[in-house]
């Protein structure tokens, strides 16, 4: 029996999805050993695996992928995830804030900030990817690059001052750098 996951996309994002003459789908299709039935009316995304795939977890991957460009991202940042260290994470802001549409509106903005300044900002700092679209908050990233940003947008919507999220910001930044400088000087242990 074959397995086969269902998953449901805006419309306006079908086009997105399947690319300039399929190359997006066909890649997803390739790469995953998956097959991506689309229905463009509906927004439905029926994904099956090929016969001869091995890898039992392709499909959720693809899956990943196909709610990863529903939810607003660029194909080449949902291609991302295509490395097993890469995860998608949503927040949907209605059940933060509610269902006020002008409550959702203002949140997005203090989350993009000015001309894109907040959110280019988190990116640049945790270095995971961000999108806003319609009433989500959507990241790209591994683990702790997803919960730096996870948490610089709760302190946004906590309706803490933008001053507060840039200080931990910049904090985080300089703990991820200084872990890295020490992984990179850390002499590999050998066997006695």
């Amino acid at each position: 029996m074959q397995t086969r996951i269902t998953t449901l996309i805006p419309k306006e994002r079908v086009g997105v999805l399947v690319g300039v003459d399929g190359e997006t789908k066909n890649r997803i299709e390739s790469t995953l050993n998956v097959t991506l039935q689309i229905a463009s009316e509906t927004g439905i995304v029926e994904i099956t695996p090929k016969s001869d795939s091995t890898d039992p977890v392709s499909p959720l991957r693809a899956r990943d992928i196909v709610t990863a460009v529903g939810r607003g991202f660029s194909p080449e940042n949902a291609f991302l995830l295509f490395d097993d260290d890469m995860v998608l994470d949503l927040i949907d802001l209605r059940e933060i804030i509610g269902r006020n549409e002008s409550d959702i509106k203002r949140m997005k903005g203090r989350i993009i900030g000015q001309q894109g300044k907040t959110k280019r900002i988190i990116e640049e700092m945790s270095k995971a990817r961000l999108s806003i679209f319609v009433d989500t908050v959507g990241f790209i990233g591994d683990y702790d690059t997803i919960s730096i940003a996870r948490e610089a947008v709760g302190i946004l919507l906590e309706g803490r001052q933008h001053a507060t999220l840039y200080r931990f910001l910049r904090s985080k930044h300089r703990e991820m750098k200084k872990k890295e400088t020490l992984e990179l000087w850390e002499r590999p242990v050998r066997p006695p």
